[in-house]
């Protein structure tokens, strides 16, 4: 099993960056395809991007050029660097741990994303 920590949401201004990361622990981080997903108030929850273990991306199309997503596996940790950000970029991002063989997968708290001026 694997257990995700995320951090680095909070209130920023449209236009402004913020880096979100997602902190894994208790199994092999390095296997698992990760993934960034957002949910905002009265809507599902939607993909953001996501990284495999060889480090090939994906990304909706509402992040490309603006959001990059990277992961660094010797700290068994996964990033999502948010520039130009909309206030239509606020939710809830959650981090995802998806096993590439296994029908197993594992969801972080969330955090807190606020675009407003």
């Amino acid at each position: 099993q694997v257990q995700l920590v995320e951090s680095g949401g909070g209130l920023v201004q449209p236009g402004g960056s913020l880096r979100l990361s997602c902190a894994a622990s208790g199994s092999i981080f390095s296997l698992y395809t990760m993934g960034w997903y957002r949910q905002a108030p009265g809507k599902q929850r939607e993909l953001v991007a996501t990284v495999t273990s060889g480090g090939s991306t994906n990304y909706a199309d509402s992040a490309k050029g603006r959001f990059t997503i990277s992961r660094d596996n010797a700290k068994n940790t996964v990033y999502l660097q948010l520039n130009s950000l909309k206030p239509e970029d606020t939710a809830v991002y959650y981090c995802k741990a998806s096993h590439p063989y296994l029908n197993y997968y594992a969801w972080g708290q969330g955090t807190q994303v606020t675009v407003s001026s």
